[in-house]
């Protein structure tokens, strides 16, 4: 029985075999990789990974998808919505340190769940995602360029990524009415160490509002914290570079506290 695409899970199915061919290319799995797979729908990408791998562990909130997938030997369906799956336990219940993460995700929710992910990239050896080609742009965009933003600070303090694979509508069923492509996303080994829910407060108050310099908005952040004179506030967000931002962090979690 056919599946029909639901919409409410912004469900896109991979149909082009040159397109699947080169993602895992990009992947490249090796057998016994602790690789999870997150949306495999009707399994375009799953297939061609768990010949390679062995066994494969797959995220699918759709229940209809989730019982046809059960009916494969050599997966382990997690039957979830993405955003609630603790990928740390993940690991710990694979009996490994480091899980490969793989994926076409729902566009509606990319950003969720990539920010989710960034929750438990302690456990994560890499992630190949196929997102909405314009968040990849906005991902790994340099500063002073109209795509960098909150996304690309919070992420690249923490990813080394890059835009891999380009993907045009027509290799779906249904077509969405948008580019995609290929993201790779390597943890780096050494990030700086920053509060991340501080470091995310500064970035989201920084580009509240991106066309004014930041004296109109960091610069009340900041000054309650006793640190605006240590910023030079008199630039955009966008023209901060990542490291600037995660220093700022530093700076006002061992010196700043609010103030009345």
């Amino acid at each position: 029985m056919k599946h029909i695409a639901r919409k409410r899970f912004g469900q896109h199915f991979l149909t082009d075999g040159g397109i699947i061919d080169a993602i895992v290319h990009a992947i490249a799995p090796q057998p016994g990789d602790a690789m999870l797979e997150i949306g495999p729908g009707l399994a375009a990408l799953t297939q061609p990974l768990v010949e390679r791998l062995g066994r494969l562990a797959v995220v699918e909130l759709d229940r209809d998808l989730a019982a046809r997938l059960r009916a494969h030997p050599q997966l382990d369906v997690i039957e979830s919505d993405v955003l609630k799956v603790d990928f740390t336990r993940v690991a710990q219940a694979r009996g490994t340190a480091k899980l490969r993460v793989v994926g076409n995700l729902p566009y509606n929710i990319s950003t969720p769940i990539l920010f989710h992910l960034l929750d438990h990239v302690a456990v994560v050896a890499d992630q190949h995602f196929m997102l909405q080609k314009e968040v990849i742009d906005r991902m790994v965009a340099r500063p002073a360029t109209a795509a960098y933003g909150r996304l690309s600070v919070m992420l690249q303090w923490r990813y080394a990524m890059e835009d891999v694979l380009f993907v045009p509508p027509e290799s779906f069923d249904p077509p969405p009415r948008v580019d995609s492509a290929v993201v790779r996303m390597v943890p780096r080994e050494a990030p700086a160490a920053v509060d991340v829910a501080l470091l995310s407060e500064l970035v989201q108050v920084a580009f509240s509002q991106r066309r004014k310099l930041l004296r109109h908005t960091l610069g009340a952040w900041l000054a309650q914290r006793g640190v605006a004179h240590a910023f030079d506030l008199q630039r955009r967000a966008e023209e901060v570079p990542v490291d600037a931002y995660v220093d700022l962090a530093r700076l006002v979690a061992e010196t700043g506290s609010p103030t009345a």
